[in-house]
């Protein structure tokens, strides 16, 4: 007999139908599975028998042959156990159900027949819905985060036996959980930063367009400190972005019944001693990178002169195209990428240039330990801005410091400014300007033209370099309430890119 079962793989963070077919015949006994498997998924046929007997089902050794197919996509992962144990129970008629055509399976099972949590189930949730499936098989522990996707019947299955009498009449289904919203998460507030006034200035003109920022300094001057108060002055995500985020943690393996949706924007941190792979994604079975982990959020990067060199370059492409492209000789896999990135680094090896009471590193080690970080990708970085020692009486003094609350408030109103302006032309912020719309939302006095006009040539900057100095200068001008860019917003835009001068 000829069963079919539908089921769902992942290829990136979206799911594809998989179609599992089972024949059942005359011939030498054992089960036979094709379609383009990983070792995990030809191991299947020895946890799927195991888990049926276990489950006090059984049946004569037969020759069972079992496709997943499409076949040139390379079935990954132990998410195919369940539909194909079902699919044998079908072919064999010990399931006997009306709505298994209506009916998306996914699940890994242990050799008791429990069903065990797998990664991947919201896209897989989603991808059933939009392809109109009404009911959706999966584990018990997956069932919050798959309960997110309203509009589709998810049926959370604690063991096999319990889905064959389900699916047989035998037994009524109770759900029995419910989906529980993480609270918001308290993020360090910046009342408690005293000085660095011109660092936390930047931070907010960088936040408020969606810039990327580069701290250099002194080690001990709070670098580290400001950036993890980053992503609680940034405004909230929308459902639309959250629902996005929580599927590449889901892909990831991240979300779990008490969290089974991000609220709030990611903040990663890898350590200097990443892989460029780690970073960007892959692996042998494909999954996101910290690149993609920082989706939406802020992609936090200390030390940056500490990262090796082509750990460091694989950001350069994603921080043009918001996405990351993984090759493979049988699929190119996308993963999205829009991210802030917040970088910082010491001045030099030991950390302490230009303090000559503490430094000793000539001018010439400064620019070789500088020069770790290329100029290719300076030039993809909107603000450079330097911090300094904090003098003992800022340390100590008892300041009234604006509230992260207070600065995220005003972002918002900046950032409505943008969404305003760009409503009809597809992005939402100052430093997503194409360049061909440069000119249209950058738009220059005739004094301020020729100021930048020589000053790009003096200096022979790139275009895009060029082009970042204007798009941050829209941002200031937004900050400053100004309709137009005046003068003073022109050159505070510059300013954040001259410390290339002084240390490149």
């Amino acid at each position: 007999m000829l069963s079919k079962i539908h089921t769902a793989g992942l290829l990136g963070i979206n799911a594809f139908h998989v179609c599992c077919e089972t024949d059942i015949g005359d011939g030498l006994p054992g089960i036979i599975l094709i379609g383009s498997l990983s070792g995990e998924v030809k191991e299947a046929a020895d946890r799927v028998k195991t888990a049926i007997k276990n489950s006090k089902y059984s049946f004569y050794p037969r020759k069972i042959v079992i496709n997943l197919s499409p076949a040139e996509i390379k079935k990954e992962g132990c998410g195919y156990d369940l539909p194909i144990a079902i699919s044998i129970l079908e072919a064999l008629g010990t399931v006997k159900s009306n709505i298994l055509n209506k009916s998306l399976f996914v699940g890994e099972l242990s050799l008791s027949g429990e069903l065990l949590p797998i990664r991947g189930i919201l896209p897989i949730v989603m991808f059933a819905k939009e392809n109109g499936f009404e009911n959706v098989f999966l584990p018990y522990d997956n069932l919050a985060e798959a309960n997110i996707v309203t509009g589709i019947k998810n049926f959370g299955i604690k063991n096999l036996k319990d889905l064959i009498e389900i699916l047989n009449g035998e037994k009524t289904y109770s759900e029995n959980i419910q989906i529980q919203i993480p609270e918001t998460k308290e993020y360090s507030d910046f009342s408690d930063v005293n000085g660095q006034i011109l660092l936390k200035r930047a931070v907010q003109i960088a936040v408020a367009g969606r810039h990327n920022i580069l701290f250099i300094g002194p080690a001990g001057t709070g670098k580290s400190m400001i950036a993890k108060r980053i992503p609680g002055i940034m405004p909230n995500m929308s459902d639309e972005e959250a629902l996005e985020v929580s599927k590449i943690y889901s892909v990831c393996g991240l979300l779990n019944s008490n969290e089974p949706v991000l609220k709030i924007r990611p903040y990663r941190d890898p350590h200097h001693s990443v892989s460029p792979q780690a970073l960007s994604g892959g692996g042998r079975i494909p999954k996101p990178g910290e690149i993609s982990l920082a989706h939406k959020g802020v992609l936090f990067l200390d030390e940056l002169a500490e990262f090796k060199t082509n750990t460091i370059e694989v950001l350069r492409q994603p921080m043009e195209n918001k996405t990351v492209r993984i090759a493979r000789v049988n699929a190119s896999i996308e993963y999205p990428a829009d991210f802030m990135l917040v970088a910082a680094t010491n001045p030099c090896k030991c950390g302490y240039y230009p303090d000559r009471s503490k430094c000793s590193c000539n001018e010439a080690q400064v620019r070789k330990y500088l020069s770790r970080i290329s100029k290719p990708l300076l030039d993809r970085i909107d603000i450079t801005v330097e911090t300094s020692l904090i003098r003992y009486e800022e340390l100590k003094g008892d300041f009234k410091n604006i509230s992260s609350e207070e600065i995220k408030n005003y972002i918002e109103k900046v950032r409505q400014i943008q969404l305003n302006r760009y409503k009809d032309y597809g992005f939402s912020y100052n430093s997503e300007i194409p360049a061909g719309l440069i000119n249209k939302f950058c738009n220059l006095k005739k004094s301020d033209d020729i100021f930048l006009s020589d000053l790009y040539e003096m200096k022979k900057m790139s275009v895009r370099g060029l082009h970042k100095i204007l798009k941050v200068a829209r941002t200031v001008a937004d900050f400053n309430e100004h309709k137009e860019i005046e003068h003073d917003d022109i050159c505070e835009a510059i300013s954040y890119r001259s410390l290339e001068d002084k240390y490149w």
